[in-house]
């Protein structure tokens, strides 16, 4: 494995994607997409106009054909994002990811015509298609792909959104991860980059974790003009889709990709905003007294606590702490985690072009995942690598239900990511000797749970009303600094000084740009996590099983269906406030010391 040497980290790891595609100009990839790109022609010559006239066996190989060119396209264009995430800075691969995205667009413009079609088939004949066995497979599928019957345009309309969303939000998210990228922050008369300077504001030095803040403030204030255009560009543009399907609300198109009602994405919302002073105002003004201060200045939130011992975590002791948890688990969890490690599917180590943040990418069924993330040695980067082993695993086991039915919606992708954090952080909380580690540890892990609850629930609402008062018309850099320091005041607490400088931290979320709204599929993977791990600790009969089995369900279930078997029910606002007691818990052992 290609591995970049830190004397104090060990060698972090660089994936290898030759798997998919030994490089941009690898001819087999272009030989790929001429092959997709003909049989996509085919597939359209022989089917469409005549989906309605199908009987059921032609009608599930017709499914079949499309789920194998999808599947090629997949791999296409993960190799293309792959590559290029690691490579931000270089034009070449920058244009390489352009063209890839520009020609797989025309080719889904090609297949369009299928989903179009099978909307447009009525209810009695799509259930007599469904009598046969191979149609009977793809059943749910169907029913998802059947929930946007009411938002459907009409053909033309559907192939120009396709065909123009490479020229419009993704070359607008491409201008975001590129300006993000390159910027530099100086702090102490080193440039550094936004991943590291972020990273600053949880050091152990005051004075550094302030001048790392206004290093972020000084930069993200001279580029806000241009996030902000970038903001209410995407924000119009899904506005104006969103008026012409005639989505209820901004949320909408994500709701029905997350399988969820939103009426109990509001319950989850609600129980949240009514759960910030108990958790975060309180854990923020206990935080506060600790470290002698009446007030937390903004960079301090995540600051280590006066009395912990920071110490830089080499990344082999990291690798062998997440399976080890995994697998005390189960040692299938662990033999899969320890896939990633052994055949190069992991990107640790921060580079100059590379992403910020962390993700594990699925890549295809018949492929493997990949993860992503910016290893620094921190007990929270220890944890981040838990969490995105943790999508991986679910996505190995997901896998077997191929490409269509493999995809889990947000609100359950969160589920083995979060549940593999749990397990590593008990692991953790157990082997420490004295009350100060055990304090440090537990009250990191309040933070992750309030910066993963709290923090993502109020960037939900940031973005709702982001929505709808763009509709108004564009908004200033100081309206959207303005929405910003309103949620953020209202979820953090008096204990925390919002002063200035912070009012433009909004600027660097990707998710804002990228995915709009799925920010509430963190809180709901916690919450549910949550619970589940209540019952994991109930030691119930036949817990393990059940958990496999929700994973290897992938997209196939909903989630009502996933979580009968655990006795759980999310439209129950019990559900949401018995997850949200597992970090009131913990603050309460905070505060009373009995920990």
């Amino acid at each position: 494995m290609t591995a970049l040497h830190n004397t104090e980290l060990g060698d972090l790891p660089e994936w290898d994607l030759s798997d998919l595609y030994k490089g941009p100009d690898d001819p087999q990839f272009a030989a790929d997409f001429d092959a997709a790109e003909q049989a996509a022609t085919q597939f359209a010559d022989s089917f469409q106009g005549r989906l309605a006239q199908l009987e059921g066996e032609r009608f599930a190989a017709a499914i079949r054909t499309y789920e194998a060119i999808e599947e090629s396209l997949g791999r296409l264009m993960s190799f293309a994002s792959l590559a290029h995430v690691t490579h931000l800075d270089d034009p070449e691969f920058a244009r390489f990811h352009s063209d890839s995205q520009a020609r797989a667009s025309m080719i889904g413009s090609t297949l369009l015509f299928f989903t179009l079609e099978i909307n447009r088939l009525d209810e009695a004949r799509l259930e007599i298609l469904l009598q046969d066995s191979g149609v009977a497979r793809y059943r749910p599928w169907l029913e998802e792909l059947r929930v946007y019957r009411p938002y459907q345009l009409a053909d033309d309309l559907e192939k120009l959104l396709l065909e123009k969303s490479v020229a419009g939000a993704a070359a607008w998210g491409r201008l975001f991860d590129e300006t993000l990228a390159g910027l530099r922050f100086c702090v102490r008369g080193k440039e550094l980059g936004e991943e590291e300077t972020l990273h600053l504001l949880s050091d152990p030095d005051a004075d550094l974790r302030a001048e790392a803040a206004q290093a972020l403030s000084e930069v993200f204030a001279r580029n806000i003009k241009l996030f902000a255009l970038i903001t209410n560009t995407l924000a119009k543009d899904k506005e104006i889709e969103d008026r012409w399907r005639k989505y209820p609300g901004p949320a909408t198109a994500r709701h029905l990709s997350n399988r969820v009602e939103p009426e109990v994405v509001a319950a989850l919302v609600s129980a949240v905003r009514e759960s910030y002073p108990r958790l975060s105002h309180r854990y923020y003004a206990l935080k506060a007294r600790w470290m002698g201060k009446e007030k937390l200045a903004f960079w301090d939130r995540n600051a280590p606590l006066p009395d912990q011992i920071e110490r830089r975590i080499p990344w082999e002791e990291a690798r062998q702490t997440v399976l080890s948890a995994y697998k005390d688990f189960a040692p299938e969890m662990a033999e899969i985690g320890g896939r990633f490690f052994e055949r190069r599917w992991i990107h640790a180590p921060i580079a100059a072009g590379k992403i910020s943040g962390a993700f594990a990418h699925p890549v295809t069924p018949k492929a493997h995942p990949y993860v992503l993330m910016n290893y620094q040695g921190k007990m929270r980067d220890v944890m981040t690598l838990a969490h995105e082993l943790g999508h991986g695993v679910h996505q190995v086991l997901a896998s077997e239900q191929g490409l269509l039915l493999a995809d889990t919606p947000l609100t359950l992708a969160e589920t083995a990511s979060v549940f593999g954090e749990m397990l590593t952080f008990q692991a953790l909380l157990k082997a420490v000797k004295t009350e100060t580690e055990r304090r440090a540890m537990l009250a990191s892990k309040v933070e992750d749970m309030l910066n993963t609850v709290v923090r993502q629930i109020a960037f939900y609402e940031f973005e709702r009303q982001v929505h709808d008062a763009r509709k108004q018309g564009e908004l200033t850099p100081d309206q959207l600094g303005a929405i910003w320091m309103q949620v953020q005041g209202e979820s953090l607490g008096p204990a925390i000084d919002l002063s200035a400088g912070y009012e433009n931290f909004w600027c660097y979320i990707p998710h804002f740009i990228h995915s709009p709204f799925y920010v509430y599929a963190y809180a709901f993977g916690d919450c549910l996590v949550n619970s589940l791990f209540a019952c994991f600790q109930k030691a119930e009969t036949g817990f393990q099983e059940k958990y496999f089995d929700l994973l290897r369900a992938g997209g196939s279930k909903r989630h009502g269906e996933l979580l009968r078997p655990f006795g759980l029910d999310a439209a129950d606002p019990a559900f949401w406030k018995g997850g949200l007691s597992m970090i009131s818990g913990m603050i309460d052992a905070l505060e009373t010391g009995a920990i």
